[in-house]
């Protein structure tokens, strides 16, 4: 299977407002280095599994909405605790919605699955990966 990857980064501000989140439950921001892998089982003709300048693209337009926001005060996302976790298949729903609709260019149709990783801190990190089918 090939890959290939491309990063950028949100900061946000949340709460985690639950006991089990300590004292994390209090507002609070967080920078989250984006990773977002592409796979596919063979090459395209231009020997690439998708266009490196269209993922970096795509994945800042999915990033977009959340960058400089408070996650609590966003409608899409009452009631919800923005885990990192969360927010990882957040950031993965976009982007399959991004291959599906075409903004990946024609490459986008023939990937095999998409893995999307926030690394919270050099220590912890967080992924969810998935087919796009």
């Amino acid at each position: 299977m090939f890959s290939v990857e491309v990063r950028d980064r949100i900061m946000i501000g949340h709460s985690l407002p639950d006991p089990f989140f300590g004292p994390a439950q209090n507002m609070h921001g967080a920078t989250f280095v984006v990773d977002v892998a592409f796979f596919r089982e063979t090459l395209t003709k231009q020997n690439v599994v998708v266009d490196i300048g269209a993922a970096l693209d795509v994945l800042a337009d999915v990033l977009k909405p959340l960058k400089y926001q408070n996650l609590d005060a966003l409608p899409q996302f009452a009631g919800v605790l923005t885990t990192t976790e969360f927010l990882c298949r957040h950031v993965f729903d976009g982007m399959v919605a991004a291959a599906k609709s075409g903004a990946l260019g024609a490459d986008g149709a023939g990937l095999s699955k998409i893995r999307v990783t926030l690394h919270e801190t050099d220590l912890a990190r967080a992924a969810f990966e998935g087919p796009l089918a």
